[in-house]
């Protein structure tokens, strides 16, 4: 089992360093995101030792650099704070787990051999569309360059347009992946949450309503409009 620890405390580095090698893995060390990225390039490791508050590049961009690259190695993501929304965080980054200092280190080996023993598998792919990018792994969506902000709502029903590629998507289906099993099937929710997901991505409207059947994304991804209500436009 190969490590790489990026910290910036050498002390702390070194005392995990110790450690790890006692348990018979090989560990490399770097104390900067820049020399982490660069580890991470030319070596082949199974599990970085990462601590959030890098110089240099950030390791939360170091986690999300990994992340974003797919097949890589597991993230164990390390910081000083211990709040729960310090830990989504760096969920969200990409990292596979979290240990907040100061840590016991048995349970620092138990961590690192479970992400060790756990597959590595490929993250979620980025749909362009046009020129829009759905990312949904970060839970991003950016039109011609800009961010769009869509509520947790919004972001799941565009995922299942955009995955029909152009096929005609029922409120009925719509309401089965988007929403939960005590969804109202005689609820407007739909056509309320495709109008503003409409308005949120902006013209040229990227989401045709096809009369009685439902709704689907343009031919073109933008060259190629619908009315925002009503029907496919001419």
């Amino acid at each position: 089992m190969r490590v790489l620890i990026a910290e910036d405390e050498a002390y702390l580095a070194e005392a995990v360093q110790t450690v790890l090698e006692r348990h018979a893995m090989a560990v490399d060390v770097v104390h900067d995101g820049d020399a982490a990225l660069e580890a991470i390039a030319v070596n082949d490791y199974d599990v970085v030792l990462l601590d959030r508050d890098l110089p240099g590049t950030h390791g939360d961009d170091v986690c999300a650099s990994v992340a974003e690259a797919g097949d890589g190695p597991g993230i164990l993501m390390l910081t000083a704070a211990g709040r729960t929304r310090d830990k989504v965080d760096g969920l969200e980054l990409g990292a596979d787990d979290y240990l907040a200092k100061p840590f016991e280190f048995p349970e620092l080996i138990a961590r690192l051999r479970s992400l060790a023993r756990r597959p590595r598998q490929a993250r979620p792919p980025v749909t362009v569309c046009g020129d829009l990018r759905y990312d949904p792994f970060r839970r991003e969506v950016f039109r011609g360059g800009r961010y769009v902000k869509l509520t947790r709502k919004e972001f799941a029903v565009l995922g299942v347009l955009l995955a029909a590629d152009g096929g005609v998507v029922s409120a009925e289906r719509l309401l089965e992946k988007a929403w939960d099993e005590n969804a109202d099937p005689f609820t407007n929710s739909v056509r309320v949450t495709i109008s503003n997901l409409r308005r949120r991505l902006g013209e040229p409207w990227l989401i045709q309503t096809v009369s009685g059947s439902g709704y689907r994304i343009a031919a073109g991804a933008g060259e190629a409009a619908s009315a925002p209500d009503g029907g496919v436009a001419s």
